[in-house]
């Protein structure tokens, strides 16, 4: 398996993931329109966010996105894992254990990243015992939001 930050040919494959995720995560359709503009903001602009694919012999088999938080409290970056997603034909083989491994050696080499988060449906139990298999936990904070629309 290979893990590599994805450029822009990986735009519809992305996209594809995304729409996938949202329905079967939370049974939201998203407006493909919309989410390809994001999709190509992000790609265009890493200030923003990086993505990440999976790849196990040259087929893209998942991703994840993190995006920044600034923490005065430990004058450092904390990376949100987001947006992630593995494709029904390769679930069960690590693809998520691989993302993350890759993401945290990334911020254990950099010390301004102070930490890794995520935040997960409640209802996602598959998705946090994954988590908690690979030393997160969700026992200091609940995420409340307010989204517009």
């Amino acid at each position: 398996m290979l893990v590599r930050e994805a450029h822009s040919g990986d735009l519809e494959t992305i996209v594809d993931f995304q729409l996938k995720m949202a329905k079967e995560t939370e049974d939201i359709t998203l407006d493909r329109e919309i989410l390809t503009r994001g999709v190509e903001t992000v790609l265009s602009n890493q200030s923003i966010a990086r993505y990440f694919i999976a790849e196990i012999e040259g087929i893209s088999a998942g991703m994840l996105m993190i995006t920044y938080e600034w923490s005065d409290w430990r004058d450092g970056w904390v990376w949100w894992i987001q947006s992630v997603y593995t494709h029904k034909d390769y679930r069960k083989q690590g693809v998520y254990r691989e993302l993350y491994g890759h993401i945290k050696k990334i911020a254990e080499s950099d010390s301004k990243i102070r930490g890794i988060r995520l935040y997960v449906d409640n209802r996602n139990s598959r998705a946090q015992e994954v988590y908690r298999q690979l030393g997160m936990n969700g026992d200091h904070y609940t995420t409340f939001e307010w989204m517009k629309g």
